[in-house]
């Protein structure tokens, strides 16, 4: 493997991880958030429904950040199938990949809105 995709594959592992490692703090961030709404809320004079739709909003929030991490991953298991095809062996072989394993499905979700 010549030094500039060698260079490439590190920078693209850098990224990989420091975008998985925002996605997690962002759901950390909601949790601690909604924990935060949640105790405001007990307050004996603030009525048990104020806040529920921005805590409906918000559970929706932590589902797509959810969504995001899971997309994240499975970014992260591409890129290392991709490392995995494009390594080359001593000999200087490519790997061989069967052609029915590019024939994956790809199913994207979509969130619900909240009225």
């Amino acid at each position: 493997m010549n030094t500039t995709v060698q260079n490439d594959a590190l920078n693209i592992k850098k990224l990989i991880r420091e975008a998985e490692a925002v996605s997690d703090e962002v759901m950390v961030a909601c949790a601690r958030l909604k924990q935060a709404m949640i105790s405001a809320r007990q307050n004996p004079d603030i009525g048990v429904d104020i806040g529920q739709k921005a805590l409906m909003r918000l559970t929706q929030a932590e589902q797509q950040a959810l969504s995001m991490s899971t997309s994240l991953l499975r970014v992260h298991d591409e890129m290392s199938k991709i490392a995995r095809e494009t390594m080359r062996m001593d000999d200087g072989t490519p790997t061989e990949i069967e052609p029915s394993a590019l024939a994956a499905d790809v199913q994207i979700a979509r969130p619900e809105t909240v009225e």
